[in-house]
């Protein structure tokens, strides 16, 4: 019996055009997913088969945290791929209250897992207004 599909499905390149910057050029989209445990806030981002020492920047300039990765294609005799080369970035407001400076990163199995701590948020205290002369 013969299939009325063709043998390439369209379905990979309307994913594709679904996360570029069309019209304004291609772009490989950083998936990320984030949440707070044990007072850290958590950024965990997928980046299969990159080499951390080499690929991956993370950098924190205020409340900003971005990520900065790079796929070099390998060149290679084929045909067909969907793999997806070139620079790419993610950039993440920081909650309130995040200590930037004691940022910490690992990856693991293609996955690169940030965490960042949350300073303790102290009560509000009523500040004395003192009264008499200047100086």
């Amino acid at each position: 019996m013969t299939s009325l599909m063709p043998r390439s499905s369209l379905l990979p390149d309307v994913l594709h055009w679904l996360e570029s910057e069309f019209p304004f050029g291609d772009r490989h989209v950083v998936r990320i997913e984030d949440y707070t445990a044990d007072g850290k806030y958590v950024l965990r981002a997928e980046l299969p088969g990159l080499d951390p020492e080499r690929d991956i920047k993370i950098t924190v300039e205020g409340d900003q945290l971005t990520i900065e990765a790079q796929r070099i294609e390998e060149k290679k005799s084929k045909s067909h791929s969907e793999f997806r080369y070139g620079a790419f970035s993610r950039r993440v407001h920081l909650p309130a209250g995040c200590d930037p400076a004691a940022v910490e990163a690992r990856y693991v199995s293609g996955i690169l897992e940030i965490a960042v701590p949350i300073r303790e948020t102290t009560e509000a205290r009523q500040v004395p207004i003192a009264t008499g002369t200047t100086q």
